[in-house]
């Protein structure tokens, strides 16, 4: 049995064929899912997204939980050590002792002050924080709601398509096999560059995929004798009664 590097220009033109009706077939079933794939992946970073920002919500709400804990021991120790600072300069001998006990209360006065601008700080940011979580939480349902929604969609259409895709890989795949690799090599590139997949076409009423081909190059496509490519697009060009006959024993 011949290779595909052995067969006829004819048949490799008949192989390509073969294989751009398969794929098409295989493309409408990936359009039937329509832009649900690309949908669901847009809503699960989104989701992902609000997630890492719910919890850094969360982690700062704990930490400014411990921060206004904190501030406010702070200020109880720092009035303690006030009460004590000068009740000790009601008894120190001479002003180098008063002046020392004087910074030292100015230092507390100093450690409370702080400590309630972070606590007037905390509450004044409370309430648009947890305005922030919220409202990050109530659009994570909404994500849940509607991602619950697109994906069963998709696996429905997934389900109705499965047993068909499954055959027209399988064939698709017996199909590449009797492509030449360099044919099969260019024609796997012009399927990924063209926006419709279609990297081969027939001549319908003196044009390929919309552009005009020459009488000349017409009658080197009728003739079958070598692999033609349009000079605007690169697309394989090929006689359209040997796309409907390809296409019809395709399907026989």
């Amino acid at each position: 049995m011949p290779t595909a590097q052995e067969t006829s220009t004819g048949e490799q033109l008949r192989a390509l064929i073969c294989l751009q009706y398969i794929d098409s077939q295989i493309d409408q079933i990936e359009k039937l899912r329509g832009d649900l794939p690309e949908e669901i992946r847009d809503l699960r970073d989104e989701k992902e997204g609000l997630s890492t920002r719910i919890e850094k919500y969360k982690q700062e709400e704990t930490q400014n939980k411990e921060d206004k804990e904190s501030s406010g021991k702070g200020i109880k120790d720092g009035e303690l050590l006030i009460a004590r600072y000068e009740e000790q300069q009601l008894q120190v001998r001479n002003n180098r002792e008063y002046d020392a006990l004087t910074k030292e209360v100015e230092a507390q006065k100093q450690r409370i002050e702080e400590a309630k601008k972070r606590i007037e700080e905390i509450d004044l940011n409370e309430d648009g924080h947890k305005a922030a979580i919220e409202e990050a939480e109530t659009r994570m349902k909404e994500l849940d709601e509607v991602l619950a929604t697109k994906e069963k969609d998709l696996q429905e259409v997934l389900d109705d398509t499965k047993q068909e895709q499954a055959h027209l890989e399988k064939k698709r795949a017996e199909a590449a096999k009797k492509v030449d690799a360099r044919y099969l090599l260019a024609y796997e590139r012009l399927r990924q560059r063209l926006h419709d997949g279609r990297a081969v076409v027939p001549i319908e009423r003196g044009a390929a995929a919309g552009f005009a081909v020459p009488p000349q190059r017409q009658v080197e496509i009728r003739q079958g004798n070598r692999i033609v490519a349009c000079e605007h697009t690169g697309r394989i060009i090929v006689d359209n009664d040997l796309f409907v006959k390809t296409v019809e024993a395709t399907n026989a």
